[in-house]
């Protein structure tokens, strides 16, 4: 693990060899640190938790607590942050902050001091964890070391996709916000490719941020590999159950989601939550878009490029991926 030697970070030597499978690297849950069957006779209070609705008699009767994150889902942008956010607070000992907070990556934010930080957390039991998630924290220069000086042993979450895709979907919700506003925008093939030199253009940010490897590297100045989960977003859209107990085991919890939590909508083409019998949530409408055709040449280039920092990423992490 590194240590900070007068200030500075001393890093770990060879840490990019290969390292274990994830597996070997997930701690068996203890049961004992969440005492979920108190949860369960407080499922009304529960379920106003989850939706940020606790009253201040609540607060008081119960004890409840705005706690810092004990975990955060720092990234990728259009990876799947929001589903996997909504997913995970169907777990009874996990609370979730209902909005991307940007402390980190904000500097106006973060001169406002940890106290203001904590303030924009939900209330919960003092067992429970309390997850928040802000997609730009993974790719800000500054955010590593401030999450670090916060809380040096925090578990940090990156859900990623197939870089093209991520990058596409990036670009579609740039599009869309462009053409509400009568605005025109360039095609992603002009965005993605350097007209002057015909290679990839890794000064456009949705390229940029699709390259996992160069920004991971920053974190692991400041963080052990064991403190990361990488989920894989295409899988959490196609079988979310393997992915979520994969989390669960990760953040030291119990198993509690289950299948019956989750039911695919034929109509939206996604899964939505069944939190009990009476409450169901699916995601907004605004996920899922169309995305653009995109030249096949394009594509085939994209490929090649991003396949080295691909194969660097699932070297360092121990997670392999079904990408091209």
């Amino acid at each position: 693990m590194d240590s900070l030697v007068n200030g500075s970070i001393k890093q770990r030597p060879k840490w990019l060899q290969p390292i274990c499978p994830i597996d070997s690297r997930l701690t068996p849950p203890e049961t004992g640190q969440i005492p979920l069957r108190t949860l369960q006779f407080k499922r009304g209070l529960l379920h106003e938790l989850r939706k940020g609705n606790a009253t201040k008699e609540q607060i008081r009767l119960h004890n409840l607590v705005q706690q810092l994150p004990r975990a955060i889902i720092i990234g990728v942008r259009k990876g799947g942050t929001r589903a996997l956010l909504e997913m995970l607070n169907l777990h009874p000992a996990v609370v979730k902050a209902s909005q991307e907070i940007h402390f980190f990556d904000n500097d106006q934010n973060y001169a406002r001091g940890i106290d203001w930080y904590r303030g924009k957390m939900p209330f919960s039991f003092p067992h429970q964890i309390t997850i928040e998630k802000s997609p730009a924290y993974f790719i800000t220069e500054e955010v590593p070391e401030r999450i670090f000086k916060m809380n040096s042993s925090i578990k940090l979450l990156i859900i990623v996709r197939e870089p093209i895709t991520r990058a596409v979907s990036d670009y579609t919700q740039v599009l869309e916000g462009k053409e509400r506003k009568n605005k025109t925008y360039h095609k992603f093939e002009k965005l993605a490719i350097d007209t002057n030199t015909c290679e990839v253009n890794t000064k456009y940010k949705a390229v940029r941020t699709s390259i996992y490897t160069k920004h991971l590297e920053r974190w692991l100045k400041y963080f052990p590999v064991e403190q990361f989960h990488i989920v894989d977003g295409d899988r959490l859209i196609t079988d979310p159950l393997p992915e979520l107990q994969l989390v669960e085991r990760f953040l030291n919890l119990p198993s509690r989601i289950s299948q019956y939590n989750l039911y695919f909508n034929a109509t939206r083409g996604f899964y939505c939550l069944r939190f009990n019998i009476v409450f169901n949530k699916c995601l907004a409408g605004s996920k899922g878009r169309i995305h653009p055709e995109v030249d096949p040449s394009v594509v085939t280039k994209l490929q090649k490029f991003f396949h080295p920092f691909n194969q660097k990423f699932s070297q360092i992490t121990g997670r392999t991926f079904n990408w091209p």
